[in-house]
């Protein structure tokens, strides 16, 4: 099953690695089993057509992954085909040397499949773990962005900055089989990330978990004006959307069986934050509803989604993160199949893309 393109998407799936107790038994899987299973949806993703297989990065124990380039390098050894991404790398507190020579590693290995999506991650324990102030969180993104461009631009690089030493004609090494990584920024809700992505002629991954998938459409309005703005081709500026999915036969069957592992997954990331919210099935039923952006339901109710979206936004992308909360891995696969068998069928027919 080959990609859609052209005026369509590509799609895929990610996974944050988050390892939460099964809300049925309480009872939560090893870091092993969660990364061994990790790698087998990978090789079922690419066996079964899909596009794209994103890995994140945290810094906790409560979650597998910590440097996606290695479990990536895992991936690409046991997968021939599909590419293979972060989802996210916390560009704040990585050195981009060092990223963008792990991730030239993983293209050497994969035969070109690498790409990276920089982010600056939901949680702040990277901060102090790496020796950075949370007071810099936006001038270090900044500065490692610019660093982490040049690098991929150029085989020897002299650069100056505020939180690394300088570089004098360093040789930067080794080099992806591909001439240049492909580079993204996510972005969660501001302004002035949109913008930013535009400026840098990169591609803008939306984190999209909720609510009204229209107030997502100014941030692609900003993303693409900057862009054109900077110069940027409009080939350059693609759009991508990332977001929590879960897919059954039916719509009701797919809310019933996802509603006790959303509810649980959304219970303890609220706890890490601090937070003691917990989701009723009232809640659940209002956020999976079929405007909003959570994709829930039957194939052909988020094919409805994704395409609702693409009419808005344009995009060139959707990757679905579906094994949250403690999904058993069963079920993970049972998506995986739906997913590449029904949903992406039926987009290249509603977009119209020849086979």
């Amino acid at each position: 099953m080959s990609a859609i393109k052209q005026n369509g998407i590509e799609v895929g799936i990610y996974t944050l690695a988050d390892i939460g107790p099964d809300p049925f038994t309480g009872k939560t899987i090893s870091t092993k089993q969660r990364m061994d299973e990790i790698i087998e949806a990978a090789k079922l993703a690419d066996e079964a057509g899909l596009d794209i297989f994103g890995v994140g990065e945290h810094h906790r124990l409560d979650y597998a992954v910590s440097s996606p380039a290695v479990v990536l390098s895992a991936i690409a050894h046991a997968t021939k085909r599909i590419k293979l991404t972060s989802t996210t790398s916390v560009l704040s507190t990585l050195d981009p040397v060092r990223l963008y020579e792990d991730f030239a590693t993983l293209d050497l290995i994969s035969g070109g499949r690498a790409e990276i999506l920089a982010g600056r991650g939901a949680f702040i324990e990277s901060f102090p773990l790496f020796g950075y102030s949370t007071k810099d969180y936006n001038e270090l993104f900044s500065e490692h962005m610019d660093l982490l461009l040049k690098l991929n631009e150029n085989e020897i690089v002299s650069w100056n900055g505020k939180f690394r030493s300088s570089l004098r004609d360093a040789e930067i090494a080794p080099r992806p089989v591909q001439k240049q990584l492909p580079i993204w920024i996510g972005v969660g809700g501001t302004p002035e990330s949109a913008a930013r992505a535009g400026r840098l002629g990169v591609g803008m991954a939306l984190a999209i978990l909720g609510g009204d998938p229209m107030r997502f459409k100014p941030l692609v309005d900003i993303y693409r004006s900057a862009g054109l703005e900077a110069g940027h081709s409009p080939d350059k500026l693609n759009v991508g959307v990332t977001g929590h999915a879960y897919l059954a036969k039916t719509t009701e069957e797919a809310k019933d069986e996802f509603y006790p592992y959303y509810a649980n997954y959304w219970n303890y990331v609220n706890r890490q934050r601090g937070m003691g919210t917990k989701m009723s099935r009232d809640d659940f039923e209002q956020v999976a509803s079929p405007r909003t952006a959570l994709f829930v339901g039957s194939p052909e109710q988020v094919v409805e989604k994704i395409l609702h979206q693409h009419e808005l936004y344009g995009h060139t992308r959707f990757l679905a993160q579906i094994d949250i909360g403690g999904v058993p891995f069963h079920k993970v696969e049972k998506n995986i199949e739906l997913l590449a068998t029904e949903v992406v069928p039926m987009l290249k027919k509603a977009i119209g893309q020849n086979k």
